[in-house]
């Protein structure tokens, strides 16, 4: 964990409600995909958990949905605006520990992480696929940019505007078990419907409202077959075999 100062270079939509976010800064602590950064907002105590969406040298990209008061402000800030961060936060995707064809499946704004957890497997010469779930056609951002990546990808939608009609487990039924592992992030419904659509292994980036982002409230705490674990610190990626439903 450290703390960063950087620079907003870039805040555009790229969907209904959902901002793209590229800052200018020391990134080095961020050594895993689906890590995430907590963002101090001026006159708010705690600080907005965001997950990281890629990182390219200096480059920091985040994805986040406005759905309250802080991503409210975040919207708002212009180019050129100086963010203080506590980066390299959680514990991401071990990508050490699929194989060489796994499923990536994001939904709403889990499907943020997703991006550099594919750069990262391309990098190691494996062939990821992926699946993205929204509500519907304006809320589906980063499949074009996938595919762009050779990233074969496919999209279910709530309301059938785009993709597949349904929900992510829809769409995996169309991919006849071609994977052999799976990485997920998105609410928790989803990923308990993931986990009984197949017995894949694979790892699960969970949601939670965290106060204090590193481990020392204990407010974001969850029971595994381990042993009690939170989510900020242990997560918030845990792995298939240590989920408690």
């Amino acid at each position: 964990m450290k703390l960063v100062k950087a620079e907003l270079l870039r805040n555009e939509i790229v969907a209904r409600d959902t901002f793209s976010m590229v800052l200018q800064g020391n990134w080095s602590p961020i050594t895993a995909p689906g890590q995430f950064v907590n963002i101090k907002l001026s006159e708010k105590y705690l600080r907005r958990p965001i997950s990281v969406c890629r990182v390219s040298g200096e480059l920091l990209t985040l994805v986040y949905k406005v759905v309250g008061e802080g991503t409210k402000m975040m919207s708002e800030m212009s180019e050129g605006s100086q963010l203080e961060l506590l980066s390299g936060l959680g514990n991401g995707f071990d990508t050490a520990l699929c194989g060489d064809a796994p499923l990536l499946v994001g939904g709403g704004a889990g499907a943020a992480p997703m991006f550099g957890l594919a750069e990262a497997l391309i990098k190691q010469g494996k062939s990821p696929k992926a699946v993205l779930g929204f509500n519907c056609q304006d809320d589906v951002f980063l499949a074009a940019e996938l595919s762009g990546l050779g990233v074969p990808t496919a999209v279910a939608t709530m309301d059938g505007t785009l993709g597949v009609k349904g929900f992510v487990t829809d769409a995996m039924k169309m991919l006849d078990g071609k994977y052999d592992y799976i990485f997920a992030c998105g609410p928790e419904p989803m990923l308990k419907a993931i986990y009984n659509f197949g017995s894949e292994d694979g790892q699960y980036s969970f949601e939670a409202r965290m106060a204090c982002g590193f481990g020392a409230c204990m407010g974001c705490s969850c029971e595994t077959k381990y042993g009690a674990k939170r989510i900020c610190k242990d997560g918030p990626v845990l792995k298939r075999g240590e989920i408690i439903w």
